[in-house]
């Protein structure tokens, strides 16, 4: 299975993505993974992202692209991967379809992640990290055992500023303006497969592999 996930910020979509990835066994493709590891190892493309990165600036697609399909054809991937957040626009969308297209490859789904914004201000306002060691935790659906120290560390818990009110509603501003042609084109393609991601984690879960396996059978 080759799978795109899509979805807002505190739409659930890395953490779905994640379950997908170990149901089926195979890997999940996060380009924040892939930027960070490319720095850690000092590669080229690695080198390339530090600059616009430390510059506070989008990784640009030239950059991306090519990091998203050298991943693609490591080993690991020979039966298929979920893309996680990846492609974010319309043009990394079309990159992507080349890249495929080079790999004589195709896209099995498009898995959207859809979440009312008043669903996903209440879900990031309940949200903590540990200052020491980043471990995320929500109040509400997975607290930690005290609500102000992380159980891995004992460390600090807080709320992160950009789980904030005002960037929150920034944040999902820029995303729906860069998805919505995504959605588009994705539907127009036969490949989208919208999921309410309102409820616990179980039950999202059991309506995205309802889609998956669905999407086996056509």
């Amino acid at each position: 299975m080759r799978l795109v996930f899509l979805g807002s910020p505190g739409s659930g979509k890395s953490t779905q993505a994640g379950l997908v990835s170990e149901k089926i066994k195979i890997p999940r493709i996060a380009t924040g993974d892939l930027l960070r590891d490319a720095m850690a190892r000092d590669t080229d493309i690695g080198r390339k992202a530090d600059v616009y990165m430390k510059r506070g600036e989008l990784v640009p697609d030239d950059v991306m692209l090519p990091l998203v399909e050298q991943r693609m054809g490591e080993p690991d991937c020979a039966d298929g991967y979920v893309l996680d957040g990846f492609p974010r626009t319309l043009a990394q969308a079309i990159g992507l379809e080349e890249i495929l297209a080079r790999r004589e490859e195709a896209l099995d789904g498009a898995i959207l992640m859809d979440v009312d914004t008043e669903h996903i201000l209440k879900r990031l306002s309940r949200r903590r990290v540990c200052t020491e060691c980043n471990t995320l935790y929500n109040l509400d659906a997975e607290p930690p055992r005290d609500s102000e120290r992380c159980n891995k560390c004992g460390c600090e818990l807080v709320l992160r500023d950009d789980d904030a009110e005002d960037t929150v509603r920034r944040r999902l501003r820029v995303y729906r303006s860069g998805t919505f042609p995504l959605v588009e084109y994705y539907e127009a393609e036969g490949l989208l497969r919208k999921i309410d991601g309102v409820g616990d984690t179980k039950a999202v879960f059991d309506l995205i592999f309802d889609e998956i396996s669905e999407l086996r059978r056509s």
